[in-house]
């Protein structure tokens, strides 16, 4: 693999904590009991209509979950980049990336409005070769065209693109790429025994073993 892309939330970095504390907010403030992180967790690669849906759907009617969204949307905003961080090894992985030339970049569903400024306060807006957020093409994943948009961008073809993630989208969109995809058990993931049916090539259960697939450790 001459080039790694990887989703964001749930893959490189560790977003639920600020996730988690924007739902808690927004459920005290309205009269509810915050939630525990670990039952929050695994929803946070899902977005947040699916956030916000947890939190309430067994509370309010329909029509008030989308301004909830909205509500819970602005908090985590304000507050993007508090706790989150790298997933522990990842900054010394992308190191070794930059220091061998190996580009190296982010695909997400997250809108740009989110994933620009959680890069840039982590430090990593700089080092990403592409950032391919929902909103930048026509498509999001599952549909294979943000990736191929991130490999066009850096000069590589699909074929050579290395794509990691932590949700089926991820690696449905990877594989309609023709990239190599590799599925994130580590991650924010629902239902860990059917993460063998996503058929992904390859599974990793902490970031470091990502060195071993590309013959770097």
């Amino acid at each position: 693999m001459t080039a790694i892309l990887f989703d964001l939330d749930g893959t490189l970095v560790d977003t639920a904590p600020d996730m988690a504390a924007a739902l808690n907010h927004l459920l005290v403030e309205e009269g509810l009991s915050a939630l525990p992180l670990e039952i929050i967790r695994p929803h946070v690669s899902r977005g947040g209509l699916a956030l916000t849906q947890l939190g309430f759907q067994a509370h309010r009617p329909e029509h008030e979950i989308e301004p909830l969204r909205l509500r819970f949307l602005d908090r985590y905003f304000n507050n993007i980049a508090e706790h989150s961080a790298l997933f522990a090894g990842y900054d010394e992985i992308l190191k070794r990336f930059e220091d061998n030339g190996i580009p190296w970049g982010v695909v997400t569903n997250k809108p740009g409005w989110l994933t620009d400024p959680l890069m840039q306060q982590l430090g990593l807006a700089g080092r990403s070769a592409v950032t391919i957020s929902g909103d930048t093409t026509a498509e999001r994943k599952p549909h294979p065209l943000p990736l191929q948009t991130a490999a066009r961008h850096i000069g590589k073809a699909c074929a050579d693109c290395l794509y990691i993630g932590d949700d089926p989208r991820d690696i449905q969109a990877g594989n309609a790429a023709g990239m190599t995809t590799v599925a994130a058990r580590y991650g924010y993931i629902t239902e860990p025994d059917t993460i063998d049916d996503w058929q992904a090539q390859f599974t990793i259960d902490r970031p470091g073993d990502i060195l071993a697939l590309i013959n770097m450790q």
